[in-house]
């Protein structure tokens, strides 16, 4: 099977580049969006008076509608059309920031961004799909999916780089309205720049909505028991109940894909154990790679005092790590060697970087020393894991589940974000409690609990990166096991024998 199911005969449309331009715009303004807003949280939370109990819901109601509704979205796009679901995402995206920026209470705000969220569900998988069916020749797709893992992965760093820069330079509503400018410079590519190749005539695709319910609200209550975990704990009953009642809605729907004449997710898109396993690499890889944006982002805030802008500027050696892992090596080897032999690898230097983040201090930043070398590890690390992951999720699907099968991959990302969130602030918070019980008879003066706060809380992210490394090793482990693909992505399975 060639790429995406297409035809090797296809004329490539020859304005494909400049699309790529807007549709990687169209996924920068998704993946930016989950972390612009935490540095402007704050002058949120003071402006329109939100209290402490609700303040998680700027970021949760965001989480909840997009991991709820991605593959809702997914389908759509294979049932409209990719181009038109992404040119309604990105309208209904551009809308919803704009009602965000001008909220005038937190409820205003708070259904701003589930309608974000709901509008990005649609035009990720759509953005993803389109590079799926316009990319088939196996070199133009690896200088394709790099650049978009460049920019799913560094995504959310270049987000917290924009927020601090919006916040501090202009206002915390600037980070909603910013997004009415990367949609109407998509929105134009999309109109005079992006055509979608034909579909199968053939082929009926019709809604499940039995599965769009069952899978909506179990990755919905997936995401809201994790984000509550992290709020409160894992023994919260909201937070149990939560988990359970997933579980139990995504089993029913798993079930009732078998039986579906039209299933919202045809289990062929994840029964291929590569596929699967790429999907495991994406989720995984989210977990640890979050617990570190929200560690780094402290001890640098919070211990030494960086403001906003700062933080975000902290961020870049990452950013440009993403861009040498995705388009410089494994945008380049991706034709010449099994897609395992770059999965490795780079999860196992991820890991290396977490590694030598458990080195920070509280006494001094050891930036140049420790944090640069480390966010340069994990972004080229991270970029060749991302951009692999993404081409050999999306490698090979029929034209007419591509958009489901690119949701699958934003779900994967959704969902690891959440479980990572959860997860690493737990393990972070216990170890700082404990630290603190453990040597509380070294405090003399109020200076000293000033100071043994701040190193409890840089021992409790070592602890935390610890544990991220553990499951960047454990991707690199599954990914050797798992993915079984043997040959280079896009290079044939079997060669026909020449007549003699």
């Amino acid at each position: 099977m060639t790429s995406a199911g297409i035809s090797p005969t296809t004329t490539p449309d020859p304005r494909r580049w400049k699309a790529l331009v807007f549709i990687c715009i169209a996924q920068l303004m998704v993946v930016l969006d989950g972390t612009v807003v935490n540095i402007a949280l704050p002058y949120a939370k003071q402006d329109l008076n939100i209290s402490d109990s609700n303040q998680q819901w700027l970021i949760t109601a965001y989480a909840l509608a997009f991991g709820g509704l991605l593959l809702f979205g997914g389908r759509i796009a294979d049932l409209w059309g990719r181009r038109r679901a992404l040119m309604v995402g990105l309208v209904g995206f551009a809308f919803a920031s704009a009602l965000g920026g001008a909220a005038v209470n937190e409820a205003m705000l708070f259904g701003a961004r589930a309608l974000q969220g709901a509008f990005g569900a649609l035009l990720a998988p759509a953005a993803l799909s389109l590079l799926t069916v316009m990319f088939t020749s196996p070199k133009e797709r690896a200088r394709a999916f790099g650049v978009f893992g460049a920019i799913a992965g560094g995504g959310a760093a270049v987000g917290l780089l924009l927020g601090g820069l919006l916040t501090q330079v202009l206002d915390w509503r600037w980070t909603m309205y910013i997004n009415v400018v990367f949609a109407a410079i998509a929105l134009a590519g999309a109109i005079f720049e992006i055509k979608e190749p034909p579909r199968d005539p053939d082929h009926v695709v019709k809604l499940d909505f039995l599965g769009v319910v069952l899978a909506g609200s179990g990755l919905a209550l997936v995401v809201y028991g994790f984000s509550r975990a992290a709020e409160t704990s894992w023994g919260d009953t909201g937070t149990v109940t939560s988990l359970v009642v997933s579980v139990v809605l995504l089993a029913l729907f798993v079930a009732w894909q078998t039986r579906s004449r039209y299933p919202l997710l045809p289990l062929r898109v994840v029964a291929d154990r590569a596929r699967g396993g790429a999907y495991l690499a994406v989720g995984l890889s989210v977990i640890a790679m979050f617990g570190s944006f929200l560690y780094l982002t402290l001890y640098m805030q919070t211990v030494h005092h960086y403001s906003p802008l700062s933080a975000g500027v902290a961020f870049l050696p990452m950013v440009f790590g993403m861009l040498i892992g995705s388009t410089q090596i494994a945008a380049r080897l991706i034709t010449r060697v099994p897609p395992r032999f770059l999965l490795v690898p780079g999860a196992l230097l991820a890991a290396c970087g977490m590694l030598l983040f458990t080195q920070i201090s509280a006494d001094s930043t050891r930036y140049w020393s420790v944090i640069f070398p480390a966010l340069i590890m994990l972004g080229m690390g991270m970029g060749t894991v991302f951009m692999t992951s993404m081409n050999l999720a999306t490698f090979g699907v029929e034209p007419y589940d591509a958009g489901v099968a690119s949701a699958m991959v934003n779900t994967s990302q959704q969902v690891g974000g959440a479980v990572g969130t959860a997860l690493l602030n737990t393990v972070a918070a216990n170890a700082a409690t404990s630290y603190i019980t453990s040597h509380k008879d070294a405090v003399r003066a109020p200076a000293d609990a000033v100071h043994m706060q701040a190193v409890a809380l840089v021992h409790g992210e070592s602890m935390g990166f610890y544990v991220a490394a553990g499951i960047l090793a454990a991707v690199a482990l599954i990914t050797g096991l798992l993915i079984n693909v043997g040959r280079p992505i896009g290079e044939p399975a079997e060669v026909a024998p020449v007549a003699a």
